[in-house]
């Protein structure tokens, strides 16, 4: 079985940003991923969840 996750490469590497170096990051743009990527990815990990 292949796990999908949109944009999984783009969610890692905001993550290793903020954990490394975050007072390179700005609030707003983490808000803009949180709104815009976070209700895809809760909704194919609860379907991969359902499988």
């Amino acid at each position: 079985m292949t796990i999908s996750i949109t944009n999984s490469r783009k969610l890692v590497d905001v993550r290793n940003r903020i954990i490394h170096g975050c007072d390179s990051v700005s609030d707003n743009v983490v808000w803009g991923i949180v709104i815009k990527h976070l209700p895809v990815l809760k909704a194919e990990v609860e379907k991969l969840l359902s499988e």
